[in-house]
């Protein structure tokens, strides 16, 4: 079989995009049998459930094999992602009839850039993750992600999954609590020594207008910053204007090289 996590990699460091995303690396390593991989060592194709990922290797492109690996793609592929927005990609996609569907952005700020004060409400307890807290904050992710086609899909096991990887921190993983029920959260990820990342705040949607998505945004921001780290990014949805407007509040910034696309065909 096909080394495509290595691929990947070596992809990554010529083009500084990963050309899969987490939840696909994890399938790869964790559920091979629940994936299809097609080509050679020029490049691959690969399906997990109906989403596509082609990678071709940078001394490789510009032969049509892009194209080849697409023309292979099982029937069940109806989205595809372009990390990056790569311009292969896009024409690509436009030649076969695949759609712009979605947009999603990386953001950054420096970490040292001084951040509002906040305080804990009275009535609400903000601490780390312990054993025990899974069941709310499933329950408040899948609420606060509802008609989010990715995050809202978190099992147990894939949350499990995420909490086995060498990046899990119960103390980066902030919860804040009204008694016994989880109000809202903030999942950072440390990525290195110098990079971390605002990986899944949520908010449950009877907590919505108390303002603690502000607050365990912050708190996760100066927990990340504690820790040393330079730089630190999120991913958020173009079009979610409210979470774009409070994140460029707190001094996120977002060029267009850094948007990820996903394409979908009928």
């Amino acid at each position: 079989m096909l080394d495509v996590l290595r691929m990947a990699d070596l992809t990554r460091a010529a083009d500084g995009v990963d050309p899969l995303d987490e939840a696909t690396r994890l399938a790869v390593r964790n559920h091979p049998d629940e994936t299809t991989v097609w080509g050679d060592v020029r490049g691959f194709g690969l399906l997990v459930g109906e989403e596509l990922s082609l990678v071709v290797l940078p001394h490789q492109r510009g032969t049509g094999l892009g194209r080849r690996l697409l023309l292979q793609a099982p029937a069940e592929a109806v989205s595809a992602w372009s990390h990056g927005d790569h311009p292969a990609a896009r024409a690509l996609a436009a030649s076969h009839g695949w759609a712009r569907a979605r947009e999603l952005w990386v953001m950054h700020r420096p970490a040292a850039r001084p951040l509002p004060a906040w305080s804990v409400p009275e009535g609400i307890e903000l601490r780390g993750f312990r054993p025990g807290d899974e069941e709310e904050l499933l329950r408040v992710n899948a609420a606060a992600f509802a008609h989010h086609p990715e995050q809202g899909s978190l099992t147990r096991a894939g949350l499990e999954e995420r909490m086995a990887e060498p990046w899990f921190s119960a103390d980066g993983l902030l919860t804040a609590w009204s008694g016994d029920r989880l109000m809202a959260f903030h999942w950072t990820k440390q990525h290195s020594p110098a990079s971390g990342e605002v990986y899944v705040v949520g908010v449950s949607p009877d907590a919505q207008g108390r303002g603690l998505g502000r607050l365990v945004t912050l708190a996760g921001l100066d927990h990340l910053a504690s820790l040393g780290v330079e730089d630190v990014h999120l991913y958020v949805e173009s079009d979610n204007a409210a979470a774009v407007a409070l994140y460029s509040g707190l001094g996120f910034t977002h060029t267009p090289a850094d948007t990820h696309v996903q394409y979908r065909r009928d």
